[in-house]
């Protein structure tokens, strides 16, 4: 059965993290994300925020990276998340943008984030054998000190690529495909999660499969997908040339990441041609959101996530899309 959830930006207030988690948990929805993008609030502090309010939802970074945060550190992080929501935490992990200009070393990435995941997976787990890797590694004996391990924590990739949709599907719960609402991508991240899946002795299709972008829903379709196109500006700049079922020109983005550069958000947007915005964006009125979510669902994802900002305003996007969209989608 399909899942839905929302994902978060991190730059809200303690206060806003708890209203908008009650809603999404009242309103039906599964999980709840917090992205780990550069600048932003660590996510742990808006889960940890939702985690007070909430009993149900599935609640988890997505992502965290291993080059700006060491693996001990994320788990950690998630141990005391997974406590606090009494068992309801997940990790999602992943090599991360806007890293460049820190000088982060992000080479040998996909073997970096496995290494990560091991390591992360190991401390939470409470499985004391140690881990060997060339960049992220752990002693044999090496625990967290928190008290007992928690219950299973589910593992999460992020990544549009082969080799590390692969890694997904040997070690992971979940694969999430970020920044896309482009259906033609699924059944593509599918066989490269089930190549990993089968390698590793798991059946083709054991891996659930994420898909999620920035929305934003509103009664005023062309309200809405003005405010998606400034939204999914930044993001277009970095995965749009990720997508091999488009053709996205290089020129565009590098156009885009200038206009992003010298702080002009308007300018970016205007930049968004028409025909690419549905594919990395939800937007529009509840009907043509849950229309696009259903195409997603159909080509074989297993969970979509709304991103930030939902709507106009960030209320009334997430009681539209828990009102009108996913009744339109149970089922589907």
């Amino acid at each position: 059965m399909a899942r839905f959830g929302l994902g978060f930006q991190s730059d809200k207030s303690l206060a806003d993290y708890e209203r908008l988690a009650a809603a999404a948990e009242a309103l039906g929805f599964d999980v709840v994300s917090v992205f780990g993008d550069l600048w932003y609030q660590p996510p742990i502090v808006a889960l940890m925020a939702m985690a007070r309010v909430t009993s149900r939802l599935s609640l988890g970074p997505a992502c965290l990276n291993p080059f700006v945060l060491h693996p001990v550190e994320i788990a950690g992080q998630v141990r005391a998340l997974d406590a606090a929501s009494s068992g309801r935490a997940y990790l999602g992990l992943a090599r991360g943008s806007w890293l460049a200009p820190l000088g982060v070393d992000q080479s040998h990435g996909v073997e970096a984030v496995e290494e990560a995941l091991l390591v992360a997976r190991a401390l939470l787990a409470g499985d004391r054998s140690g881990v060997a890797g060339g960049r992220f590694s752990l002693p044999p004996g090496a625990a967290l000190v928190d008290g007992p391990a928690p219950s299973r924590v589910p593992l999460l990739v992020g990544t549009w690529g082969p080799r590390l949709a692969a890694v997904g599907g040997r070690l992971a719960d979940e694969v999430k495909l970020g920044g896309s609402a482009n259906p033609a991508m699924v059944p593509l991240l599918r066989r490269y999660i089930d190549s990993g899946s089968l390698a590793a002795g798991r059946p083709a299709g054991s891996v659930g499969l994420v898909v999620g972008a920035v929305t934003v829903v509103d009664e005023d379709g062309a309200a809405a997908r003005r405010r998606a196109r400034e939204e999914c500006a930044m993001y277009l700049e970095v995965v749009g040339r990720l997508d091999p079922t488009l053709e996205v020109p290089d020129e565009l983005t590098a156009a885009i990441g200038a206009r992003l550069a010298a702080g002009d958000r308007s300018g970016a947007a205007a930049l968004v041609p028409d025909e690419l915005l549905p594919c990395f964006s939800f937007a529009g009125t509840p009907e043509q959101v849950a229309a696009q979510a259903a195409a997603l669902l159909e080509a074989g994802a297993g969970r979509i996530e709304f991103g930030t900002p939902h709507g106009l305003s960030d209320d009334s996007g997430v009681e539209l899309l828990g009102r009108r969209v996913l009744p339109a989608l149970r089922g589907v």
